[in-house]
């Protein structure tokens, strides 16, 4: 075994066929003698010769017949490689030709080429470069014309492709690609608007004659798409292409009337982008993309687009679809402004009509999205740092809450999104009560309005009215305001007010019609319930008490027309409610009773439905984005210059010296004294003419020295103000006379 394992371990290149044999023999039994040792070489050495001799046979052949000598020469070494190596025994005696190995070898070449110059490499390049413009046509205007004429008579599949080689073309222009080749080029401009023109009118109807596709009607709920033609396969790379070309020109245009356009053909073409996914993901990105950033028109189409995509594929892209659609609202809602607004109010209602479309997949969005507000909520309530309450009291969360609170209104009634009611009111109702302060009345009013439209939409009741009412019990209206406003405050796009807004006068005015609004909405949700006395009755207890307290008559006059409302809509009930027969157990006959009172109306619905009309349209005023005061040209009074009025006064010195001395000198007086009226107008006027609005960081607290220069500089605004009413009251009173108002003014700059 050991003689064995020493043949196997000898190099075959290194020792020929006659070599291998003998390091065997000469090692396989010890005890041999020398002379058999020394026959055996002999007869090596004349196998030797004899293999050299022998040329036109090949070396296999040889190496048989070595080992066939061997069978008989050494019968048991043989009998020892049967039974241990058959494979070295058995191999292909085939004889390869010396022409076969020679061919294995790598050959050199009879020259070698030399390398060429710059010149004939750039030779070369320009003269491929030629060959494909020559393969290249140029689209005219022509062309155009003759494949319009070409598709009314028969679409055939090679005219669809030239088109949407074209139109490949064209599209690659905007993009400014030069690599993507193309059959066609496209360098004017004209040419390009004539044949994307011609696409969108009538590649639609081309493509559903060359495959013999008729698009299904409304009514039938089966899907039947373009796929399901047999010729779809053989035209299928054509419409790919061209439904890519789409994408990527509504992906580089600019100018939304051609946008609308291009969306209106992409409408069209809903079934046949359905046919291939990865279009159609492309396609959902833009539209994407237009839904959010686009002007109203291009928005309601690349909705509907969305809405119809969705419906029929809902498994395959709708998660998807209201994942990006909810990122792209909350990234256009992080600010708010009277433009804006439309727009947030434009994405919150067609993407709760978005989620309409499968509960289960909106349950569980739903379920994710009302967490993660609750979680931030929680860090604000435990940390109460300025950054935590940031991450809540911003118009993002604040969309959100009304986003879901629309959401669950418009698939109400759902068995599976009902569940979410409870914990969506919860985190409403903590974000209102996280820093109950004055400044941030106006998040307030966004939230309360949030649970109306939550309340009223599912039936559910939310106790509302205790936020509203707080309101009138912390805030004194009796308290004159501290300045006058320019223009009223719009609560519909601020969250919070400054320490100058809390002293205007527009602040209290706009806080008493928020007020008078949201409750006479809410009581109009709850108008046509059984139990409408007993909601109504702490407030009418509050509104009667504020009546007695307030002294401002406009805030009364306005609360009394409230409560009147109320009133009068709980005697109406009331009076009903007497001559019904059923128990307040009987929950039936309940429902058929408010039921019957919604169809016949109570005094609270009649006057909701005319008071809103008319607030409607001041709504839209205010959310107009125009501001009142820019637009008047207020009158200016121009006064005498100096030297004119010294020398109308030395031309008139002896008339009415006396009276328009005494005149003077008593009416100024009366203004330094001041009476309490003039004293208000004063401070008012004051605070128009001088003062900006003070800033968050100008708010803190000042030293003693700081208070005295704020009151003098107070005083000092304080008495310009009244030269220049003293100024304009005398004008107006020594109308006529001329020199008493100049002899006045004089002594006004002294």
């Amino acid at each position: 075994m050991w003689t064995y394992r020493r043949i196997l371990s000898v190099k075959l290149e290194d020792l020929s066929v006659d070599e291998f044999l003998l390091s065997g023999f000469g090692s396989f039994e010890g005890n041999e003698s020398e002379d058999e040792a020394s026959g055996l070489e002999n007869e090596a050495d004349n196998s030797a010769s004899q293999h050299k001799n022998v040329k036109n046979k090949g070396k296999a052949s040889q190496h048989k017949d070595q080992l066939s000598r061997l069978k008989d020469k050494d019968p048991e070494f043989y009998k020892f490689l049967q039974d241990n190596d058959q494979t070295l025994l058995n191999f292909d005696d085939t004889d390869s030709s010396e022409d076969d190995e020679e061919e294995k070898y790598h050959k050199l070449p009879s020259h070698l080429e030399v390398a060429s110059s710059d010149e004939e490499v750039d030779k070369k390049g320009e003269k491929a470069a030629k060959k494909s413009a020559k393969k290249t046509t140029k689209v005219t205007a022509k062309m155009v014309e003759n494949w319009k004429k070409a598709l009314k008579k028969e679409p055939t599949a090679r005219l669809i492709r030239d088109i949407t080689q074209a139109f490949k073309a064209a599209v690659a222009v905007t993009k400014d690609n030069k690599e993507i080749e193309c059959r066609y080029t496209v360098d004017d401009s004209s040419v390009f608007n004539t044949l994307v023109l011609f696409c969108i009118k009538h590649m639609h109807a081309a493509l559903n004659k060359m495959l013999n596709f008729k698009a299904p009607d409304k009514d039938k709920k089966k899907l039947i798409l373009p796929s399901s033609s047999p010729r779809w396969q053989k035209n299928q790379l054509d419409v790919k292409m061209y439904l890519s070309g789409l994408v990527q020109l509504l992906s580089s245009l600019t100018q939304s009337t051609v946008i609308a356009a291009v969306l209106r053909h992409a409408n069209q073409m809903v079934l046949h982008f359905l046919c291939l996914p990865k279009q159609t993901r492309h396609l959902l990105k833009q539209l994407i993309k237009q839904w959010s950033t686009g002007e109203e028109t291009v928005r309601v189409l690349a909705f509907l687009a969305i809405n119809k995509i969705c419906r029929h594929k809902q498994n395959v892209f709708l998660n998807t679809v209201l994942k990006q659609m909810y990122i792209a609202y909350v990234q256009n809602c992080k600010f708010t402004s009277p433009d804006a607004l439309p727009v947030i109010n434009f994405m919150q209602r067609t993407l709760a009509e978005m989620y309409s479309l499968d509960t289960q997949v909106s349950y569980q969005h739903g379920f994710i999205y009302i967490r993660q507000l609750a979680i931030h909520l929680r860090n604000a309530m435990n940390m109460k740092k300025k950054e935590t309450y940031q991450s809540v009291y911003n118009w993002q969360y604040v969309h959100c809450l009304h986003l879901w609170c629309r959401v669950l209104s418009t698939i109400y009634p759902s068995e599976v999104l009902e569940p979410l009611i409870y914990p969506l009111c919860q985190v409403i109702v903590g974000c209102i009560k996280l820093v109950p302060i004055s400044r941030y009345y106006p998040l307030r009013l966004h939230c309360v309005r949030a649970l109306i439209l939550l309340s009223s939409s599912t039936k559910t009741f939310v106790p509302v009215l205790p936020f509203l009412l707080e309101i009138l019990q912390q805030e004194d209206f009796n308290k004159k305001p501290g300045r006058m406003s320019v223009k009223p405050i719009n609560f519909a796009v601020i969250l919070k007010l400054s320490k100058t807004n809390l002293q205007e006068k527009a602040f209290k005015d706009g806080l008493i019609e928020q007020l008078y609004d949201l409750i006479l909405e809410y009581f109009h949700t709850q108008a046509t319930t059984i139990g409408f006395p007993e909601l109504a009755l702490p407030t009418i207890i509050q509104l009667k008490a504020f009546l007695k307290e307030c002294k401002v008559a406009n805030y009364r006059k306005q609360i009394r027309q409230l409560l009147e409302k109320v009133q009068e809509n709980c005697s109406h009930i009331i009076s009903r409610r007497q001559r019904a027969a059923f128990g307040v157990a009987d929950t039936t006959a309940v429902a058929t009773w408010e039921k019957q009172v919604a169809e016949e109306g109570t005094p609270l619905i009649r006057y909701y439905s005319q008071w809103k009309k008319l607030r409607e349209k001041e709504i839209q005023l205010e959310i107009s984005g125009k501001e009142r005061m820019e637009d008047l040209n207020l009158p200016e009074i121009k006064r005498k210059k100096i030297q004119e009025k010294n020398e109308d006064k030395k031309e008139f010195k002896g008339l009415f010296e006396s009276d328009s001395d005494s005149d003077s000198g008593e009416l100024i007086q009366k203004r330094k004294d001041g009476d309490s009226d003039d004293d208000e107008g004063l401070e008012d006027l004051s605070d128009m003419s001088g003062v900006d609005d003070d800033d968050d960081s100008s708010d803190g607290d000042q030293d003693s020295d700081g208070s005295e220069e704020a009151e003098e500089k107070a005083s000092g605004s304080k008495s310009k103000a009244s030269k220049q009413v003293s100024s304009v009251e005398l004008q107006e009173l020594a109308e006529g006379d001329e020199d008493m108002v100049e002899d006045l003014e004089l002594s006004d700059q002294d």
